[in-house]
């Protein structure tokens, strides 16, 4: 199982959110990519960079940021928030992004995201299904549609998609642990989805877990920041699993 630590960027600044609610942000580092540099340094080779910036704004803001990480490390960046145009997922990938992150745009305009598939092709395209009460919430989960989750995924997989992050919106940011049960009916119910689990992330042993159920990677993010799970544990599990 891929792990995937998290830098959500408000304003240039890597920040934590609890359950999406920009009023609740908290800056851990002026400087994303010093907190890049240290994930790297302790082996790890993926980063989730998301642009609240961006998925309030609906279009790409911080892609700078990208930038500075994706020249400066040799992590593969997944990058998500408000991409919304063909012009904001070109900036991304020239930006250095080896994979995007859609989901507002899934909900919202599903030609626009099935022709990103086509595209860029499965590898590139990953599918961001969050979800409060196992609805989909769109724009920085500031609202909730009325798509059900896993047909929502189901659908999606149809058309080709094979990577999703999902996140239980009611986990995220609250150190609780995160929704075994739900990532469970995931992957019973749809079939070769390759699941990355997001939100709720408290404690190392938590991990073993949900490479257990199936989940192909998980995103970690102010579990690292509150010292809940430290570098040092996850440059063992990462060695330890190679």
């Amino acid at each position: 199982m891929r792990i995937i630590p998290a830098i959500d960027i408000i304003d240039g600044k890597c920040v934590r959110l609890s359950k999406g609610d920009y009023d609740t942000k908290k800056i851990y580092n002026e400087n994303p990519l010093e907190v890049a540099k240290e994930f790297e340094d302790h082996g790890i080779q993926y980063l989730h960079l998301v642009d609240l910036d961006g998925a309030k704004s609906k279009h790409i803001v911080n892609h700078k940021v990208l930038e500075q990480i994706a020249s400066k490390t040799s992590l593969k960046i997944d990058f998500g928030g408000g991409l919304k145009s063909n012009e904001d997922l070109r900036i991304a990938f020239e930006s250095g992004a080896n994979q995007i992150t859609g989901g507002s745009i899934a909900v919202k305009d599903a030609n626009t995201f099935t022709s990103w598939l086509k595209t860029y092709g499965a590898d590139k395209i990953i599918l961001g299904a969050d979800a409060q009460n196992e609805k989909i919430a769109v724009s920085g989960w500031l609202e909730e549609s009325d798509k059900e989750l896993i047909p929502f995924i189901s659908n999606y997989q149809q058309e080709g998609v094979e990577y999703v992050i999902c996140t239980d919106i009611s986990k995220d940011g609250m150190l609780q642990g995160p929704s075994f049960d739900l990532y469970r009916r995931i992957l019973e119910e749809t079939k070769n989805v390759k699941l990355i689990a997001s939100g709720g992330i408290s404690t190392f042993e938590e991990l073993p877990k949900l490479a257990e159920i199936g989940c192909e990677g998980t995103i970690i993010g102010k579990a690292i920041y509150e010292n809940k799970i430290s570098l040092k544990e996850l440059e063992n599990y990462i060695l330890s699993n190679a």
